[in-house]
């Protein structure tokens, strides 16, 4: 029996953990502990830091595990880099890995490569803001290098909001440095890709819903994304650009985009799969479980990815906008082909936070159609019937 080594316990690692056991695969799920679900799905469980990359390839080489991954997080990649180079698996390079999760080293190669992208700098927390900045437009993004699910991103339109958010910054950030660069005014996009074997096996653009907090966070995506033949053949190009520049191959990419004026800019790439319901984006899409293709090039096997299909679809993450107690639950859908799932994350009388970032969901709600307006009609229509109160 293969052994599967999944880093993280939680939503987004529950569809790989399940995936796996359905295919006969031994699972061994690693988190710092904590109420995730996934504790209670794996063959076996590790109560540790899934960034501490040492202790996990301890582990690794003791289990003699076939392959790691996750989905939907940034914080286990480098960890997942470290332990395939050491044990020659298939999967992300650590210096891949350490670019994908070091949003300056990131930007560097970016620069490097000629890959479109906003100008930047980097600073440590005793620098001065103000000298450091100059030659920058405003509105500037703060980001801590480190983060991911949206933590530690703020927009500042002046600099009266510099101190305030720098404090932001570092209370998200396990370095001494972070980077601010020039907001770029667009349409936020992304794209969801695999490479393997050092080809770009599949490239698909996406619509983002964004919550508007400090910065943008996604709350939903949908497919296809209207682009022209111009504009993707131009994501393409700077898709594949910083896929090269990061050293990217045998992972899944997490891309974000702004389209300016016709052009793509890059924002960032990740090397795994896109939370917020981007894995099922790409199976109700191309008909294939991007799941069990994730697990089947973590263990290197031959993997075909085929996009003969095209399913339009969408989703929404369900929040609220409050912190407290959820009281009632109430959902008046009922069987529908066209909706894919409604998935509720807590039961009545568990605690909730306010919707600030990713990890604040509370459920989803994912729907198809023949068109693209059908599903999102239906994606409004189902989300109209689910009442959730908190108290």
């Amino acid at each position: 029996m293969k052994k599967l080594m999944i880093m993280g316990a939680g939503i987004y690692q529950v569809p790989l953990i399940k995936k796996a056991k359905e295919m006969g695969i031994y699972t061994i799920v690693v988190s710092i502990p904590g109420n995730y679900p996934g504790f209670a799905l794996a063959d076996k469980v590790y109560y540790e830091n899934t960034v501490d990359y040492e202790k996990i390839l301890e582990i690794a080489k003791q289990e003699e595990i076939d392959g790691i991954v996750t989905a939907g997080t940034d914080v286990a990649v480098i960890t997942i880099g470290k332990v395939c180079d050491e044990l020659g698996l298939s999967g992300i390079s650590f210096a891949a890995a350490k670019v994908a999760s070091n949003k300056i080293l990131m930007k560097e190669k970016y620069e490097e490569y000629g890959v479109r992208t906003a100008r930047f700098r980097e600073l440590h927390f005793e620098d001065s803001i103000e000298e450091k900045t100059k030659g920058l437009n405003f509105p500037l993004i703060f980001k801590a290098i480190d983060s991911s699910g949206s933590r530690g991103i703020v927009r500042v339109n002046a600099p009266e909001e510099f101190e305030s958010a720098k404090a932001i910054v570092k209370a998200s950030s396990r370095t001494d440095s972070y980077i601010i660069e020039e907001f770029i005014e667009g349409e936020e996009f992304g794209a969801q890709a695999f490479v393997y074997r050092g080809k770009v096996q599949f490239i698909l653009p996406h619509g983002d819903y964004v919550f508007q907090g400090d910065t943008g966070v996604p709350i939903g995506h949908f497919a296809p994304y209207a682009l022209s033949e111009e504009q993707l053949e131009d994501t393409r190009v700077q898709l594949e650009h910083a896929i090269t520049a990061m050293g990217l191959d045998n992972c899944a990419v997490n891309a974000d985009f702004i389209m300016r004026e016709g052009k793509t800019y890059v924002l960032e790439l990740g090397g795994r799969s896109g939370a917020t319901c981007l894995a099922e984006l790409v199976s109700i899409y191309y008909g294939f479980d991007y799941y069990e293709k994730l697990i089947l090039a973590a263990l290197g096997e031959d993997v075909v990815f085929p996009q003969e299909q095209a399913a339009p679809n969408a989703s929404m993450l369900l929040r609220s906008d409050k912190d407290g107690v959820i009281t009632s639950i109430i959902n008046e859908n009922t069987v529908d082909d066209d909706i894919v799932e409604i998935q509720f994350d807590f039961r009545v009388g568990d605690p909730v936070k306010k919707f600030h970032v990713g990890p604040n969901r509370i459920g989803h709600v994912i729907t198809k159609g023949d068109t693209l307006e059908a599903a999102v009609a239906k994606l409004n229509e189902a989300l109209g019937k689910i009442r959730i109160t908190v108290g």
